[in-house]
């Protein structure tokens, strides 16, 4: 079954993985994609972990592995080794009925004329990036964790116009106020339509400032806004500061509640962001399977 099918079956309720770059923090690892070149066992493990919980879509560990984020960081990875291995490392953790996503997110420049990246330059760099990870082999392509529309439309469209993949978009949204808004002020609604517009096959919204239960809030705006399958995959609740360091926790059980929530929202496609674990995913996985979004799993049930 590759993504499109899976998209338009009978499966009710389809579950994404969790936190990879926190997950190889607690390893003592730098948090990033570089790792899939640096420490590959480390990254493949992880995966793993992931795909003994029962989902049906491991995203790759490439979200910031384009060109312009690697240069300006002056990180000492090259763009095609670490793509290609991250889509490796996910393929080669993916059972036969896994499917693989390959990461695309941020630049980490805005884009002119608020900061000094023109859209032909944030167009390249994501048109390479699709095209290496398709040249590594996987299933569709998710741009993700995007607090600026225009840029998710740019790495949308250079996705599209680059391979013949699938590719779902989501967006990290401030605040649930005033119609759920991104950094930039681009409202849940626009995001939406804007992204279903430009071809997307999935749309919705990623960690951000907003815990599970105010995803659900952002998941049902935006189902008012598109006929599409709404994606949603929080943090595990809101991050606070402990000895400078950023720490998530909330337990797994309320994480699932609160994904159950986003599920009543409308949300089909669901998994979690930073602070995200395994054990996250499994209680998920656990409480959810077989519900379907918008029904309550009693309802769905009896």
């Amino acid at each position: 079954m590759n993504l499109l099918e899976l998209l338009a079956s009978d499966k009710k309720t389809i579950f994404l993985d969790g936190a990879m770059g926190t997950q190889l923090g607690e390893a003592g690892l730098e948090m990033g994609g570089r790792n899939c070149a640096t420490h590959p066992d480390e990254v493949l493990a992880v995966h793993r972990r992931y795909a003994e919980r029962g989902i049906d879509l491991l995203i790759t560990n490439t979200l910031t592995m384009n060109r312009v984020n690697i240069e300006s960081h002056s990180m000492s990875v090259d763009v095609r080794e670490v793509n290609l291995e991250g889509a490796r490392l996910a393929r080669e953790a993916a059972a036969d009925t896994q499917l693989v996503l390959g990461d695309m997110s941020s630049t980490g420049k805005l884009l002119k004329p608020y900061g000094v990246l023109s859209e032909d330059e944030a167009y390249a760099t994501f048109q390479e990036q699709a095209a290496l990870l398709k040249e590594g082999g996987v299933d569709g392509l998710i741009v993700e964790t995007m607090i600026d529309l225009r840029e998710a439309l740019c790495a949308l469209k250079a996705a599209r116009e680059t391979t013949e993949l699938p590719v779902l978009a989501t967006i990290s949204f401030n605040t649930v106020r005033n119609g759920g808004r991104t950094v930039m002020g681009d409202s849940a609604h626009d995001c939406a339509q804007a992204l279903t517009e430009a071809g997307a096959c999935a749309v919705g919204t990623n960690c951000g400032s907003l815990d599970p239960l105010e995803m659900a809030g952002i998941v049902a705006t935006m189902r008012d806004a598109t006929l599409l399958p709404i994606i949603a995959q929080p943090n595990a609740g809101k991050g606070r500061l402990q000895d400078k360091q950023l720490v998530f926790d909330m337990r797994p059980e309320a994480f699932a509640a609160g994904i159950e929530e986003c599920v009543l929202a409308g949300a089909r496609l669901v998994g979690g962001c930073c602070g995200t674990s395994p054990a996250h995913i499994g209680a998920m996985v656990e409480l959810l399977d077989g519900m379907k979004p918008g029904v309550s799993g009693s309802d769905a049930s009896g």
